[in-house]
């Protein structure tokens, strides 16, 4: 678990995965789009068509066609993993796609920015006035400066949605074991996880694979946020002052984490389980809670054979959340004017609020539209944490490599082969060379 200025480098391990086949969706063969760009319009990106967000982009391809009737349209999917270990290669030369989706942070959208593999999109943020659907917090990880470093500079990317993490939970394994409330701080939530225990219920469904282990990472970090404020994150996410991880909010919350751990509130054998895996454990029914995102929001409201509610971690300062994966325009890109039409459709209130419908959380959707119950109250809450400026983003995006070094210690952790003061340890090294690297541009 030591960690060397090479192993900082390595291209680290998607934050969710999905279909890797490549789907080609032509339009009527004709011109090409803008003044001497190539007659194929190339979209790339990763969403699951099944998705709030993909079912958005399809709604997108259908405005964009039916505006350039003449352009011939490839829409092309891949993975979250494929795209972050190959973006350099993808975005090199001339032969690349107009638009793309990329992931934000400094690991992965800020090395592409200051590698100058993708276009500087301020000029058409304030022609299409995108900064006006995308504002405060949401803008952070949009912005990169010359060093790749989030936070300022020129925008390279563009959200469409906002993300938060929250605990789906199972309302029968709940009243199974005598819970009849949400809790609503930290205690009455461990009350309630040692009830579901007493009851012979693992209380969360969790991962801690070192490919797509995620659960882990985010229990582990939203432990960190519930006792975190808006500077200590900052200073974290965007390298401004030097972080004591050994120190509140890092300290307490791993050993928070540990405890949890110790006490099986995550379960046991973790070390070979992925996300999807304990996706499909929750909705089995075998545990009560699983901690992600809105990403299977949509798949739980339509999967889960029980009914089931949600909460943000009780009681936290902070819930782990941010802005959505970025659109991008790569440097090479042939068509840039109709990669900015795209881009400013897919924000556009016909396809933001088919998002918000599906439960996707739009940036520049309209919450009153929503017609479920569920979902909406789901969507007035991230708008809540956006307003209240709460939101802690995800722990891998400050340097590079840093979600492989983060899942590998999740799953050191979980299966009992670290302590809380040997990660912390461990992590302050790794950051520290890490933002020695950043900084020194």
């Amino acid at each position: 678990m030591r960690s060397t200025k090479r192993n900082l480098m390595r291209t680290a391990v998607g934050a969710a995965a999905v279909a890797t086949v490549a789907i080609s969706l032509a339009g009527c063969a004709g011109a090409g789009g803008d003044a001497g760009g190539d007659d194929t319009f190339t979209i790339l990106q990763y969403e699951n068509p099944d998705s709030a967000q993909g079912q958005g982009w399809q709604l997108a391809l259908e405005i964009f066609k039916e505006k350039h009737p003449d352009v011939k349209v490839d829409f092309q999917t891949t993975s979250f993993d494929a795209m972050r270990q190959n973006a350099k290669i993808t975005l090199t030369g001339n032969d690349v796609p107009d638009v793309i989706e990329f992931n934000k942070g400094n690991a992965d959208g800020g090395q592409l920015a200051a590698q100058g593999l993708l276009a500087p999109l301020t000029d058409a943020v304030a022609e299409y006035g995108w900064d006006e659907k995308i504002t405060g917090g949401m803008q952070a990880f949009a912005q990169y400066d010359e060093q790749g470093l989030a936070g300022s500079g020129d925008w390279y990317g563009i959200p469409n949605i906002g993300e938060y993490v929250m605990f789906y939970y199972n309302k029968d394994l709940f009243a199974q074991a005598g819970i009849t409330e949400e809790p609503t701080d930290l205690a009455e939530f461990e009350a309630a996880m040692d009830k579901l225990l007493a009851a012979g219920i693992t209380p969360i469904s969790s991962s801690a694979a070192t490919s797509q282990g995620f659960n882990q990472m985010w229990v582990w970090y939203s432990l960190v946020s519930a006792g975190a404020d808006r500077e200590s994150i900052d200073d974290f996410m965007f390298l401004r002052e030097p972080v004591d991880f050994s120190a509140s909010p890092w300290g307490d919350g791993a050993e928070k984490f540990q405890e949890w751990i110790d006490k099986g509130y995550v379960g046991t054998e973790l070390g070979g389980l992925n996300f999807e895996q304990a996706t499909v454990n929750f909705l089995s029914g075998e545990k009560a809670m699983l901690i992600w995102n809105q990403g299977e929001f949509a798949r739980i409201r339509e999967q889960a054979p029980f009914e089931w509610g949600y909460f943000t971690l009780p009681g936290a300062n902070m819930q782990m959340g941010s802005s959505g994966h970025l659109w991008g325009v790569p440097a090479n890109a042939t068509n840039k004017e109709l990669a900015y039409d795209w881009i400013d459709i897919t924000l556009s209130e016909e396809v933001q609020n088919k998002i918000g419908q599906l439960g996707g959380l739009p940036l520049a959707g309209d919450a009153s539209t929503i017609e479920d119950d569920l979902t909406r109250e789901y969507t007035e809450r991230f708008n809540e944490l956006v307003a209240a400026d709460t939101l802690s983003f995800y722990p891998d995006y400050p340097v590079p490599g840093f979600l492989d070094f983060i899942q590998s210690g999740m799953q050191a952790m979980s299966n009992g082969n670290m302590t809380a003061e040997e990660w912390t340890s461990n992590l302050q090294e790794f950051y520290d060379e890490g933002r020695e690297i950043a900084l020194a541009g």
